[in-house]
Order: structure tokens, then C-alpha cells, then sequence
């Protein structure tokens, strides 16, 4: 391999990391701005929760279509327009509501736009990375989404920062200065040339992979992992302000921003460990742990035990999702940009569902007041909704975990065939 064709691989490398930055910071910025939005707008929790919806349905929309187009379109005019999706959404969420006759309408015109930026980013960043040769692709791959938390991470602090500096109506112009940066990255990637993502005509197809029942367990796993970490990540600020009591800024600052330094933690672990562990034992202590977060979080009297619980789940929920990927990529390696489409797809109704359903159920609750009972009044309505809609949330690790343990045994009992099979 040449110097030049090194130098540019690294380049490759470098834009998607940047790309994941960028994944994160479009979808993080919304959930870190929701009191905002509440007390300025007049905002319900499920009208909220409806953002993080259309935010997901979104890249849903667009990973399904490029399971057909992705395989069959330039790959760098995607990636170019995936930034300047990405930049031009932000722009829109921040300006338009100040026009329009509904300013929420504007919120999820910006939301839209932005979301089909993500979803273009989150289909190719991961099949573009794997294209570039390496020892240790497993690794890799869990650095890449690395990125994703350590996006997440300076996305919280500095807007809670800007937040607290500038105070809240500043939204506006933190989540223009945010667009800079798809704006350097679509600079970016229009000077690198990025290597062929499949060999044309080893291609397993899209109709071949969903005849496997692998491939369509990790789809439901992805699922599954994409409402688990998206749920807590898409609520943790607004639960930890109005659900427990603290403030902005430490909401912010410890409670959302260490749940970010869990997830870079547990990615960045297996980029170094990685080709040495067995992934799906670690996924399904992940989905378990997870749980009793949830349950921890909805249920404990104490705030400071549910902010703990908040912080240890970034670790915990750290694999559910890159883990997936990897264990796909691993198992079918001449799957092209579509299987990771596919496995977007997935991840993205997970992600898009769960916290909605939060939203729905905290105002359900707000309403009803079931839980009340169990606190014995000590809590407000808001509260116990936002409690309620945690608890119920619990059910999506403790359904992943019985998929990995299930996909487990079908594997290992698969080698013990071969192995029989085998001459002795």
C-alpha cells in the first residue's frame, strides 16, 4: 500500500469519526434543550417525546430506502449530502419557529432535515470504515462509535455551559454555532476518496440476508439496543431536572454528561480489548445491567442512587448497538452498505419508539397518578409520569437479553455440528 493511499485511508478514517460527532450532536441537541422548549413553547412531554420520534422515523425512512440505494449510488455524494442535510436541519431548527404561525412546526421542520443528515451518516459511516483495510476491524468499529458518546459528551457540556452562561434563551445561536461543524466535515469528505464498500458481484443481497435467522435476530437485538440506550440518553437531562430535583447544570454536567463518559469508556475498553473477548457474552451482561438501571432510576425514593444508576448505564448500554454491527459485519462479510441499512433501520424504530413512548406514558401518568400509591404522595404528577415511563422502559434489555442468550446457545450449538461433523 502506498504512502498516498495510506494517507488518505487515515483521512477516511478521521472524516467518519468526525461524521459520528456530527450523529450525536443532531441528535443530543434536542433532548438537552427540552425544558427550554417546554417553558418557551408551551411544550406537552409527549409533544417532546414526538421530536425524538419524527427524529428516528426519519432516519428510519432514509436507512430503508438506501437498503436499495446505497449499494447503487456514488457513496461520496451521499456522505457530502449527509453533512449539508446535517448543517442545513440545525439551521432550520433554530430559526424557524420565530416565523412560523406554530413554532413547533418549525421545530420539526429543522428535525427532519436534520434527521435525514443523520440517517445518510449513520447508514454509510460504518460500511465505509469497514472498507478500509485492518487487522482488527471489530476494534475498529467500536472506536468509530466511540464517537458517538464522545460526541454527546461535548454536546452536553457545551450547551449546558452556553446554557448556563447565556441563559435559556440562547438556544437559538448555541445550535447555529453547533452547525460548523457537518459544514468542516462536508469539506471534509469531498477531498478524500473513499475505497469501494463491496466486490461488485461477491455481493450477498439484501433478499439473501433476511432468509438467514441470524441476521434477522441481530436485527431485533439492534432494535431492542437502539430503544435501551436511546431511551435513557434522549431523557436523562429533563428526568434528572424535573423527575429528581436537580438543577440544570448538574442534571447536565453529571448526570447526562457521565452517562456519555460511560459509553466512550465501555466503546473505547473493546476498540483495544475487542478481538480478544467474546461479544456476546459482554452484550448480554450489558442488556442486564441495563435493566436494573431502569428499574433503579423509576423506582429508588433516593435521587442520588437514580443519578448513579444513570451514570453506570452509559457503560452498561455502551455495546448493545456497535456490538450488533460488529457481530453482523463479522458474520457476513459480503454484505454491502445495504445489511447496515438494514441494521439502521432497526436500531432507529427502537430509538424512536421507546422514548416517544416515555413521553406518552409520563403524561398518561401525570393524569393517572398509578404510581403514586408507591411513593406515597411525595411526588408530584410530572414526576411520577416521568417514573413510570422509565419503568416500563426496563422491558426492552430484559427482552434483548433473552435474545443474546438464545442466539448463544443456537451458535454454540452450531459449531458442535460442525465439529461432529468433521473427520476424526
Amino acid at each position: 500500500m502506498s504512502s498516498l493511499t495510506m494517507a488518505n485511508n487515515r483521512r477516511v478514517i478521521r472524516s467518519c469519526y468526525l461524521g459520528m460527532f456530527i450523529q450525536a450532536l443532531v441528535v443530543n441537541v434536542t433532548p438537552l434543550l427540552f425544558l427550554s422548549l417546554r417553558a418557551e413553547f408551551g411544550l406537552s412531554f409527549e409533544q417532546l417525546g414526538r421530536l425524538v420520534l419524527i427524529n428516528f422515523l426519519a432516519q428510519m425512512v432514509v436507512d430503508l430506502i438506501c437498503t436499495v440505494l446505497a449499494d447503487r449510488m456514488n457513496v461520496k455524494i451521499l456522505v457530502v449530502a449527509a453533512n449539508v442535510f446535517a448543517a442545513a436541519g440545525l439551521w432550520l431548527f433554530a430559526l424557524t419557529p420565530g416565523v412560523m404561525a406554530d413554532p413547533y412546526q418549525g421545530l420539526v421542520l429543522g428535525t427532519l432535515v436534520f434527521s435525514i443528515g443523520c440517517g445518510l451518516l449513520e447508514v454509510l459511516l460504518s460500511p465505509i470504515l469497514n472498507a478500509v483495510p485492518s487487522d482488527r476491524p471489530a476494534g475498529d468499529m467500536a472506536i468509530l462509535h466511540a464517537f458517538y458518546p464522545i460526541g454527546k459528551v461535548a454536546v452536553i457540556i457545551g450547551t449546558a455551559l452556553a446554557l448556563y452562561a447565556l441563559g435559556a434563551a440562547s438556544w437559538i445561536w448555541i445550535v447555529i454555532a453547533w452547525s460548523v461543524f457537518p459544514v468542516i466535515n462536508t469539506v471534509r469528505f469531498l477531498t478524500v476518496q473513499i475505497p469501494p464498500l463491496a466486490q461488485e458481484g461477491r455481493r450477498q443481497t439484501v433478499r439473501s440476508l433476511l432468509r438467514r435467522p441470524t441476521y434477522l435476530a441481530l436485527l431485533v437485538a439492534i432494535l431492542l439496543g437502539g430503544a435501551t440506550e436511546l431511551t435513557v440518553a434522549q431523557w436523562a437531562s429533563a428526568y434528572l431536572e424535573a423527575g429528581l430535583g436537580f438543577s440544570k447544570l448538574t442534571a447536565d454536567l453529571v448526570g447526562f454528561c457521565l452517562f456519555g463518559v460511560g459509553m466512550i469508556a465501555g466503546r473505547l475498553w473493546f476498540g483495544r480489548n475487542g478481538e480478544a473477548v467474546d461479544l456476546i457474552p459482554v452484550m448480554l451482561g450489558g442488556a442486564l445491567l441495563s435493566a436494573c438501571v431502569y428499574a433503579l432510576m423509576a423506582l429508588s425514593p433516593w435521587p442520588v442512587v437514580a443519578l448513579i444508576a444513570c451514570i453506570a448505564g452509559g457503560v452498561f448500554v455502551s455495546m448493545l448497538w456497535p456490538g450488533t454491527v460488529s457481530l453482523a459485519a463479522a458474520r457476513f462479510p459480503l454484505a454491502g452498505a445495504s445489511m447496515f441499512a438494514l441494521l439502521a433501520a432497526a436500531g432507529d424504530t427502537g430509538a424512536a419508539v421507546m422514548p416517544w413512548g416515555v413521553g406518552l406514558i409520563a403524561d398518561t401518568e401525570a393524569a393517572q397518578g398509578w404510581l403514586a400509591a408507591l411513593f406515597g404522595g411525595s411526588l408530584t404528577p410530572e414526576q411520577l409520569g416521568l417514573r413510570a415511563g422509565l419503568l416500563v422502559s426496563a422491558l426492552c434489555p430484559l427482552a434483548l437479553a433473552g435474545l443474546l442468550a438464545g442466539l448463544r446457545v443456537r451458535e454454540r450449538a452450531a459449531k458442535q455440528e460442525q465439529a461432529a461433523a468433521l473427520p476424526s
